[in-house]
């Protein structure tokens, strides 16, 4: 059931692999795991694209994708995991990782009227704690992304297989 659903909304690789301007990235594009919903493939992907979620850059997703290439995850589910920071949840996401970095360095909040004003002026003092609530969070997520994946993945199949031992009357 989850195959079907994400190969519905998962690009043609074909389709991919046509355009042109991709044509740098060679043979690599053409590795089955970066297509193929195998349980090892998606749970790289979770642990990609839930990490690079965490990295406050524009560049998130090409990050994400090049990071895919480069462990053989699945292409589209490593990139679509990145919007997991939109412009909707960046903030209040954003302002939990800060709060978790100061929280980690014992740091005094940052109290003050909130404006990106302020925000510029007090980088120095935002930055660090920011930064390190989001690759504490990176890390996390990720580990948790992998594992949760390969456990979803084995009680999937588990249960999938003890329905079908069911129904051939062997259980």
């Amino acid at each position: 059931m989850p195959k079907k659903i994400i190969k519905k909304y998962i690009p043609d690789p074909d389709k991919i692999k046509s355009i042109k301007s991709l044509h740098f990235l060679g043979d690599r594009l053409h590795d089955p795991n970066l297509w193929h919903l195998n349980r090892h493939s998606v749970a790289l992907a979770f642990a990609v694209g839930l990490f690079f979620a965490w990295v406050p850059t524009p560049t998130q997703m090409a990050m994400a994708a090049a990071a895919a290439l480069f462990v053989r995850a699945n292409l589209p589910i490593s990139v679509a995991l990145v919007w997991l920071t939109n412009p909707i949840t960046m903030p209040p996401l954003f302002y939990f990782a800060y709060r978790l970095g100061i929280w980690l360095l014992d740091k005094p909040h940052f109290d003050s009227e909130f404006s990106l004003d302020t925000v510029f002026s007090h980088m120095a003092d935002i930055g660090g704690p920011f930064l390190l609530g989001c690759l504490v969070l990176g890390i996390s997520c990720s580990a948790l992304g992998y594992f949760g994946m390969k456990l979803f993945w084995r009680v999937h199949v588990t249960h999938r297989w003890n329905v079908r031992q069911k129904a051939k009357g062997r259980a």
